[in-house]
This record gives structure tokens, sequence and C-alpha cells, in this order.
């Protein structure tokens, strides 16, 4: 019979792997890194930005960033140096901005200096829309007009002012957006019902080291005074707070002890609680939390929300973790309701896990069979990589892309816990499946 013809791709093989133990260094934010690197445009001076992940959303970042003149330079010790005096436009690349989500950053990062700007819609992960509602709101209050055309949008103002601006939901993107377009406007801009996420802190903290003049980031209501300009300033983002919990959480998959070093505990208070609750024993020092599981774990509820709540990022490496667990978890996400692709995957493992809208009812302590799944976005990823670690048998993730986007080494960070897992390249991990089906069939049938 004729078959089709295959395809070759990337994927990662995850076998059965034990106890995982071991230190993990955390490398810098990605979500905080993508603003920084976005804020550096606001400069007038060259700036230094240390302790940023090289993952496959910088290499876009760094396309585009050629494409107008803004020049990224990376060093041997890991540093970025990014001038911005040679940005010449601030008409990007569409399809480019539209690979990742934080790209939006731009805009608000060149309009004051540009007076227009034309970009692509937000992209990246994919568990449901990522409206852009709160972000439109912020900027046309400070003067700013936007159209909208098919496969990008074009934001304009001859100048921006002050204003004070309510969001009607809490969102980390758009409060950073906004202190973005506010540090170079003229007068006050307040923002009201403001996210709280270290990440905001981060990217004040880094306008401040630069000029502008930020007060209250951290809390719900952040006052900016805008300045004629801002100069150069060397800075260190922030951990990743959202690797550091996801592996901590692998410190459960097996069983073990596993190190995050390098991290701001206190941005993972909200994870401790509830890993100390399902059963794991954390030991917080001053810049590192180690995690150990030698016993049962507990089934637990987990309602994910806002920073300084239970982190919707971590939610899906949270629900392998459970699957381990005696009894009966349920897992809610009002943030991205629709944030549960990782569900089918896990079912084709052998998971019982049945969805009542946003709502996940986890069956723990049912055997898990390796499979081939597809990664839909970063934390997806990291959960079918614990997922994987646990089951009997290899694990085939597809998807790949989404989870480079997140980490930089991968690979490293958890075979240095005693993970087995490598990134193959070849046929399709589905289409193999699929042929190894079809000639079954055709032997029953012959």
């Amino acid at each position: 019979m004729i078959r089709k013809r295959v395809k070759r791709m990337k994927w990662l093989e995850v076998e059965y792997s034990g106890e995982l133990n071991g230190i993990v260094n955390v490398p810098g934010s990605k979500n905080s890194s993508l603003a920084l690197m976005a804020a550096s445009c606001l400069a007038d001076e060259p700036v230094v930005l240390k302790g940023i992940p090289y993952s496959l959303d910088f290499k876009v970042i760094y396309e585009i960033g050629e494409e107008i003149g803004l020049r990224i330079k990376r060093n041997a010790t890991g540093d970025m140096l990014i001038d911005p005096r040679g940005i010449s436009h601030s008409v990007l690349d569409p399809r480019k901005t539209s690979a990742f989500r934080a790209s939006y950053y731009f805009v608000g990062a060149l309009l004051a200096k540009r007076g227009k700007v034309s970009i692509g819609y937000p992209g990246g992960d994919d568990f449901g829309g990522r409206p852009i509602d709160q972000h439109v709101k912020a900027l046309r209050a400070m003067g700013a007009k936007f159209t909208f055309h098919q496969d990008r949008y074009e934001v304009e103002a001859e100048r921006l002012t002050g204003a004070d601006i309510y969001f009607d939901m809490i969102t980390s993107g758009a409060t950073i957006h906004a202190m973005l377009a506010a540090v170079l406007a003229e007068g006050e801009t307040v923002l009201r019902n403001a996210a709280k996420d270290p990440e905001v802190v981060d990217a004040a903290n880094f306008l401040n080291q630069m000029g502008a003049q930020i007060r209250g980031a951290g809390t719900d209501t952040i006052r900016i005074n805008g300045v004629k300009q801002l100069g150069g300033c060397t800075y260190t983002v922030i951990p990743d707070r959202l690797i550091a919990g996801a592996f901590l959480m692998a410190a459960g998959a097996n069983g073990g002890t596993v190190t995050v070093d390098g991290i701001i505990p206190e941005h993972l208070n909200s994870c401790i609680a509830k890993l100390r609750e399902i059963g794991i024993d954390t030991e917080v020092r001053e810049q590192s939390i180690t995690a150990s599981c030698r016993g049962p774990l507990k089934a637990v509820r987990v309602r994910a929300s806002m920073y300084p709540g239970f982190a919707t990022d971590l939610q899906q490496p949270l629900t392998a973790l459970l699957l381990r667990a005696s009894g009966k978890s349920i897992v809610t996400d009002k943030v991205f309701p629709k944030r549960f692709n990782h569900v089918p995957q896990l079912r084709r493992m052998g998971a019982h896990i049945e969805m009542r809208g946003n709502t996940a009812f986890i069956e723990g302590q049912r055997p898990l069979q390796g499979a081939v799944v597809h990664a839909s976005d970063v934390r997806a990823g990291t959960c079918l990589i614990l997922a994987g670690l646990m089951a009997e048998g290899k694990t085939y993730i597809t998807g790949v892309e989404h989870i480079e986007r997140g980490y930089e080494n991968v690979i490293e960070a958890f075979a240095a816990l005693g993970a087995k897992l490598n990134i193959r390249e070849g046929t399709s991990p589905f289409e193999m499946e699929e042929e190894a089906c079809l000639r079954r069939n055709d032997a029953i049938r012959f």
C-alpha cells in the first residue's frame, strides 16, 4: 500500500529516572528579561543587562533589534550590552513580533521617542487568547491612537501625557507596559489595581536606575512621574521563580532532594506552602531552597491566581506531581482558564483527570505509561517532562520549540539531577506511531 511521506522533526525523549538529586542554578527570569530588553530602547545611552537567559525568545528579540537599529551584543560572561542609540525606525516585523507574547513591550518603549509603532499581534504559548484590551486602555488614556489591521496594529501619539488608569483586571503585562509608556510621558501617571509580581518590581527598579521616577511597584498603586530622558546603567535581572518552582516539584516526581540555588525565596512563598501541604519538605535559606520527598504525597486543592497567590505558570507542572498523590486533587485556574492543554496529553499516558470548566479533578496514584505527547506551551512542556520521568517506558515530547522558549539548557539542568532525557531529531514520533499501527493492521489483514 502507498505510505505518505514522513516528516523530520525534533522531539524530547524522556525515560523513567527514579530519584532526582542535586543542585540547580536558577537562571534569570525569562518573563522579566523580555521586559527589560524592550525597556532598554527608552535609554539614550548603552545599557548592560546581567543574567539574561539565551532562550528562543531572545534570539527573536535580537533579530528584531537588529532590524530597527538596536544593537545587542552578548559577551563571554553572558552579559548583554544593549545600545539603543542607533534605532532608526519603529516598524517591527509582524511575523517575528507575533512569535512571542511580550512583543507588545516594544510599543511602550518606542512610542514616546518615535511617535508611531507598527507591530504584529502578540503570540507565543498556545493556551487561549491573550487579550491586549488593558494595554490599549492604558495607552489610550495617555493619548495614543490605535489602528488595527489583519496581521499587525499601529500605535500613534504626538505626545504622551500622564493619566489616572484603573485596570479592570490584574495583569502583569499591561502594568509593565503602562510603566514603559509613562516614564517619558508628561506629568504623573497613576496605575491602580496594578499587578504586584516580582517582574513588575524588577522592571520598575531597572527603569529607576536609568533615571525614571516610579514609586509603589509591588503594591496595587504605582505612581510614575514622567522625565525628559533616561540614561544607561548596569542591571542584573531577578532569578526565574517559575523555573525554580518547577525544579522543586521535580523532587517529588520519584522522591529525592533538589536544591535550587541563586533564588529569592520570598518570590516562592505560595509555592513553598503548597509543596509542604502536599508532603514535600522544604528548607529555605537566604538564596536557596531545598525540597526533599521520601514519603507519600497528599492530594490538595489549588487555585491559581495572580501574585502573591499560586502562579498560573506552576499549575501545569504541579498537575504532573499530583498524579503521585493519594486521593483526588482539584486544580482551578481562573487566570488562564484554557491553560489545560496538558491534560489530554497526560491522559495519553494513563492519567485519570476530569475537566469541568476551568477546574481539573486529578485522581492520583494511577500508573503512567510512556507515550507520544505534544507540548503546547512552555509550562505544559515542563509538566510532560515530569510525567515522563515518572512513567514506565519512554515518553516522546514534540513541540520542543515551546520548551526552548522558556529554558536555555533544559537537558543539562535535568540531567544534572539524574534525569534521563535527550533531544532527538528525525522522523516524527507521531508518524512513527502511525506507521507502526499501519504495519500491525497490514499483518492482521494478510
